[in-house]
């Protein structure tokens, strides 16, 4: 690995079929990686600050979920009511995220985790 140390999390919900697909890439790699389960616990205000630079608001938000729905997201437009409520609802993000220091991805993104290793 050439002296570079990659320290894991990936934010998401055991259930997540895309989420397992997540950990299975860095099990078989056998990389370390810290779970966060969202439906435990949503990330920190630091942690939505440095995955909000790396990937973007809108990147994170699941207009799919049943939460965006409820909670109206389609009219909220203000960048900062949108980030209290993904910090209010973790349900509202898309999985997995996956942090790699200040680098983030959404989704299953293998192609940029092998730029990681």
């Amino acid at each position: 690995m050439g002296g570079i140390t990659i320290n894991i999390q990936i934010f998401g919900i055991k259930k997540c079929f895309d989420t397992q697909k997540a950990e299975r890439y860095f099990k078989e790699r056998c990389i370390k990686y810290q779970f966060v389960d969202l439906d435990v616990k949503g990330l920190s205000r630091g942690e939505l600050q440095s995955v909000k630079a790396s990937v973007g608001l809108s990147h994170l938000i699941n207009s799919d979920s049943n939460a965006y729905r409820k909670l109206n997201m389609d009219k909220i437009s203000g960048a900062a009511m949108r980030e209290e409520l993904l910090l209010n609802n973790p349900s509202l993000y898309k999985t997995p995220i996956v942090r790699n220091g200040r680098q983030a991805t959404v989704g299953h993104a293998p192609k940029i985790w092998d730029t990681w290793e």
